[in-house]
């Protein structure tokens, strides 16, 4: 990209996954009092209490999940940290990591860092959705195996994880006993009939094995502010807080007053997002549809859509790059989520309006 645009191409990028919405004004004027009023100082680093009480009560409210805010609830610098804080504290070297196939990539990166080893779960195209193969997730199992991760709403794919899924992954943690992480960053963006349902809310059998990983990023517009949250055993948050400690220290005192703010207040602002992106969806549905040889797999949640471009017989990260440089639209191939992601292209309508008209006509031109 940045070489071409060195050379003077205009490209239009429906690659990445961040909002272009501004934060609500609501959220902004808290972290603003909270600065006059002199919250400058360092924060506790388990999290405010005000932040960590309004993440319990959202988790109740929201999830129907109990976590005391003293000892299970930890505040983080964004989901991110969640994710490295909690790889840190649960992995010795060679313990593996079970991770579905495609999934965001930048999983990866901390599992290895922690000394952990990746074993991959191919998923499979299932009446329009990726779905995890459970044949596959058997296994990959090994004694060595200590956790999963899971992303519901599941980024790159769209799928959300339904009942009877959640069910078949609660029975295989609880009988080889595989701790549960947990990312629902995108849980408020569901289309549909589809619903977030937390793992833990479906099957209360999975309390000691389960850690829930979220963050404001997407639901708020909050990519900026970096704040995030965890909640699990007091055991496990114990050892995620003494990563933490000794490495980010928390978010800043004045972001976790507007983050308790954005929990706490009215979420008319996230229904109003959310039929945004609802109405993107139907554009890039549309815009997909009727074309030779390829496909549209519609997402339930998230604000990505996988072009299925098997039929054109050509490798998903030669179509991206063709498109690329003939056609001047960014994606990304669905391989750089792993081998089961290959035919397919990530397409994202986090930005809207003019970035994504424009994206659109150029995509549907070039797979033409």
């Amino acid at each position: 990209m940045r070489e071409l645009q060195a050379k003077g191409a205009e490209l239009v990028s429906l690659m990445r996954g961040e909002p272009d919405f501004r934060t609500p004004p609501h959220i902004v004027e808290a972290a603003e009092r909270a600065m006059r009023e002199g919250r400058t100082t360092y924060p506790d680093n388990r999290g405010e209490k005000k932040f960590r009480e309004a993440v319990a009560a959202k988790l109740e409210r929201d999830n129907g999940l109990r976590f005391d805010p003293a000892t299970e609830v930890l505040a983080t610098t964004g989901a991110t940290f969640g994710i490295q804080s909690v790889l840190t504290a649960m992995l010795n070297d060679g313990d593996e990591v079970l991770l579905p196939d495609p999934i965001y990539d930048a999983y990866q990166s901390p599992i290895r860092l922690t000394g952990g080893v990746i074993r991959s779960v191919r998923s499979c195209v299932v009446d329009g959705r990726f779905a995890i193969d459970f044949d596959a997730l058997d296994a990959a199992h090994s004694p060595r195996t200590k956790l999963l991760i899971l992303n519901t709403p599941w980024n790159p794919v769209g799928s959300v994880l339904r009942p009877e899924e959640i069910d078949r992954i609660a029975d295989f943690c609880i009988a080889r006993n595989v701790m549960l992480v947990s990312d629902e960053i995108y849980e408020a963006i569901t289309y549909g009939g589809a619903r977030h349902v937390s793992p833990l809310a479906a099957r209360p059998d999975l309390r000691d094995l389960y850690v829930h990983i979220n963050s404001l990023s997407k639901t708020y517009a909050m990519t900026g502010w970096r704040v995030g949250y965890c909640a699990g055993p007091r055991e496990v948050i114990d050892a995620m807080f003494m990563v933490l400690a000794q490495s980010s220290r928390g978010p800043a005192t004045f972001i976790q007053d507007a983050a308790a703010a954005a929990l706490r207040d009215s979420q008319e602002c996230v229904a109003e997002m959310r039929a945004e992106y609802t109405r993107r969806r139907e554009k890039v549905i549309g815009a997909l549809s009727g074309l030779p040889r390829v496909g549209v797999l519609e997402p339930e949640g998230g604000f990505f859509a996988m072009a299925d471009v098997r039929g054109l017989g050509e490798p998903s990260d030669e179509v991206r790059k063709r498109l690329l440089r003939e056609n001047g639209v960014v994606v990304i191939h669905g391989s750089a989520y792993g081998r089961a992601g290959e035919g397919t292209l990530r397409v994202s309508f986090a930005s809207g309006g003019a970035n994504l008209e424009r994206g659109l006509e150029r995509l549907r031109a070039g797979l033409q």
